[in-house]
């Protein structure tokens, strides 16, 4: 049970003070107001503050600072490091805040701390229009742009960090700030990859971009034997593609009853799944090729509305169950690095689990290193490795396994990650330093100025002097 001591009088005035709902343990609201999507999070807070505007957001703020409580912000809740719930603290959940507003003219949409992607799809699509967004529709918008953002959109328009026009957020003071290029400009910079270490966002502005309503897209499935030689026939392809494709590949046992004959339910499998953004008949036969690397198993490429794309994976991580990632940058797909993925996708503990290959490159490369704070433009591609499991029981073996894994493939990296896919809250100093590289410094002297007692510490953790 939570501990908090704080008097009730004390609460009560600050309930009195917000139009959200104020939650403690003692309410009926409690179990699944602490819940997260990842089943392996069980935290106990203080306090949930459900906020409904920035208002809600400061003064929750100013009430963690007065009585000393450790902060945890929830924006979708998509959060599989766990941070955005915590023991004994206050939660500030932004779940109810799921606004989004596009201007169809200047093509930009304005969003919300709380909303997930398909809230922003459903709005931008009304208009032919998109953003870089996840791969995932329920996904927050918060956790992923802040800390970088691969969607099927990446090789053609960036990442989510990277049409960012401008955000709202609160800080550690309980102040009201917007960021720009033209308007805190440090911090605009800092909060495009930097994660959720400068204060609490209530509202991102985002560039829009001509995308569907319909769109050529590649999902083929092929046996695991041939993982291994559809790999190299994948990294050449993937050096000559036009940026319109991005394009992930995920390898493991992939036990879907209702895809696969009987006899192949319980056999190694991969897909290469992406989309192409642009002309829907142009990208059907850009993509063609990914289709005819070895006979499938099963093919379900086609044309088919954005927003459906988007929600294909959906199904595959559902609320509740166990989830443990990490990430590692690649420095190329060598003959060698090949061979550890597939070794590792035949290990894995759990028939649920996968290790992913991402295409990076394209527009992500295109942006300057010193124009973010986001780490990993570098990369030809990103290995994710992807612990997905039900029974508690397991849970050490699987955790193990993706360590491991990352432990063999650093031979294959320079060490730094992606921070969307960090593992658990361990000890990461070093981890932060290797992945942020020159622009550390940056990054502390900025929390220094915007956090200097680490109030938002519950993140990937950039440390104030």
């Amino acid at each position: 049970m939570a501990r908090l001591t704080i008097g009730d009088e004390q609460i009560e005035r600050f309930r009195a003070g917000v139009r959200g709902d104020v939650i403690r343990p003692v309410d009926a609201a409690y179990d699944d107001a602490r819940a997260v999507w990842n089943g392996m999070i069980d935290k106990y807070p203080g306090l949930i503050v459900r906020c409904r505007g920035a208002a809600d957001v400061i003064r929750a703020v100013e009430f963690a600072r007065q009585n000393d409580l450790r902060v945890a912000v929830r924006g979708g809740g998509h959060n599989v490091a766990g941070t955005a719930v915590c023991d004994d603290g206050l939660v500030i959940d932004l779940s109810e805040m799921t606004g989004v507003r596009v201007d169809p003219d200047e093509r930009t949409a304005w969003v919300q701390g709380g909303a997930t992607w398909a809230d922003v799809d459903h709005e931008t699509q009304a208009f032919g229009l998109a953003t870089p967004g996840g791969v995932v529709s329920d996904t927050g918008v918060a956790g992923l742009t802040l800390g970088g953002g691969l969607g099927h959109l990446r090789c053609r328009y960036g990442l989510s960090c990277d049409n960012l026009v401008s955000v709202e957020l609160v800080t550690a003071t309980g102040e009201f700030l917007t960021a720009s290029e033209d308007e805190n400009p440090d911090l605009f910079w800092g909060l495009r990859g930097g994660g959720g270490n400068f204060g609490v966002v209530t509202g991102f502005e985002f560039d829009l971009h001509p995308v569907g309503p319909d769109v050529a897209t590649c999902l083929v499935f092929y046996s695991g034997d041939r993982l291994a030689e559809v790999l190299r026939a994948y990294r050449e392809f993937v050096l000559e593609a036009p940026d319109e494709i991005s394009t992930l590949v995920f390898a493991g046992e992939l036990p879907d009853e209702e895809l696969f004959p009987a006899e192949r339910v319980h056999e190694g499998k991969f897909a290469i799944m992406g989309c192409y953004a642009g002309p829907a008949s142009e990208g059907e036969r850009v993509l063609a090729p990914l289709r005819e690397f070895a006979d499938p198993i099963a093919d379900f490429s086609g044309t088919m509305p954005y927003t459906d794309f988007q929600r294909v994976l959906d199904e595959d991580y559902p609320e509740g169950m166990r989830y443990y990632w990490k990430s590692l940058y690649l420095d190329g797909l060598s003959e060698s690095a090949i061979d550890r993925i597939a070794y590792w996708a035949e290990t894995a503990p759990s028939p649920l689990s996968t290790v992913d290959v991402w295409q990076l490159g394209g527009a992500i490369a295109d942006v300057g290193v010193e124009e973010s704070s986001f780490a990993g433009r570098h990369a030809p591609f990103l290995l994710g490795v992807e612990a997905n499991w039900e029974d508690p029981e397991t849970d050490a073996a699987n955790v193990e396994w993706v360590r491991d894994c990352l432990t063999d493939m650093q031979q294959f990296s320079d060490g730094s990650v992606y921070l969307n896919f960090p593992g658990m809250l361990e000890d990461n100093d070093e981890l932060m330093e290797t992945t942020f590289g020159p622009a550390y410094e940056r990054l502390v002297a900025l929390k220094d100025e915007y956090d200097p007692t680490n109030r938002f510490s519950l993140n990937q953790n950039i440390k104030p002097t």
